[in-house]
């Protein structure tokens, strides 16, 4: 009886029992608080002819964000798909922006953002409207922390010259007090 009560703590106690002794524990993974919450907007296959045939790699576009007024986007091309988006990562890191916005989660004033033949319009939109916007204009608004606002893609729809359009003009706004001094209202 006193020997199934009493506890055998550590290996050599049971391996001097004629037990089988316990492998050690792992430690316990560590998990890391990631900085940016991250969204992949485009994977393509490209193809370059080479005198051996076609040698296929792959492009990802990745919008990066906090939520909070900081964003970030960039490209990667690999091999495989994976390595791409991990480039893509990378860079996006290396290619963030800060903005500000006002109450209600949206930008101070309407603003166009022109990109090659691609242009994206956004307005302010009231508390609960939401954001109206498509794909990649999306992608870029949700991550930077916008959480009303209304959108329009004219021209080119191509993923990264929508993105790149959408950053142009979100660079491009200003504060209240600065539309307001520049309208002679303040």
């Amino acid at each position: 009886m006193e020997q199934n009560e009493v506890k055998v703590e550590n290996t050599e106690q049971r391996a001097a029992q004629g037990q089988r002794p316990r492998r050690p524990r792992r430690p316990r993974r560590e998990f890391e608080v990631k900085e940016f919450q991250e969204r992949t907007v485009a994977i393509k296959r490209v193809t370059k002819v080479v005198k051996g045939g076609k040698h296929m790699r792959f492009t990802a576009l990745v919008v990066i964000g906090n939520g909070k007024g900081k964003y970030g986007f960039g490209t990667g091309k690999a091999g495989e798909v994976p390595d791409a988006i991990k480039k893509a990562l990378e860079a996006a890191r290396k290619n963030t922006s800060t903005i500000t916005f006002i109450g209600a989660d949206t930008i101070a004033h309407e603003i166009t953002g022109q990109w090659g033949a691609c242009n994206v319009f956004l307005k302010p939109a009231p508390d609960g409207t939401g954001i109206i916007a498509g794909g990649p204009v999306r992608a870029i608004l949700e991550l930077a922390g916008i959480k009303n606002v209304y959108s329009k893609v004219y021209g080119s729809r191509a993923a990264i010259n929508i993105i790149r359009a959408t950053h142009q003009a979100l660079s491009q706004i200003k504060t209240k007090k600065e539309y307001l001094a520049l309208r002679g209202k303040l």
